[in-house]
């Protein structure tokens, strides 16, 4: 994981869920390579970037419900 440049993430597409809505919500944007999330709330700030392979790595964890508290 490495905090990218904002100058460089602002020319990204980045989307955000459409479950957003409650002000807990992140953007994440595909460059070439890896994966960008950002705080919706602060689009001029910092983004994170992650490489493909962790990226889907966290998604597997979270579709498995490995984060639910227990």
């Amino acid at each position: 994981m490495n905090q990218s440049n904002p100058n460089d993430a602002n020319s990204l597409n980045w989307r955000k869920s459409s479950y957003s809505g409650n002000g807990q919500c992140v953007e994440v944007a595909a460059p070439h390579t890896g994966v960008a999330v950002r705080d919706s709330k602060d689009p001029m700030g910092p983004s994170l970037a992650f490489t493909s392979e962790a990226w889907a790595a966290f998604i597997k964890e979270v579709s498995s419900d490995s984060f639910d508290g227990r």
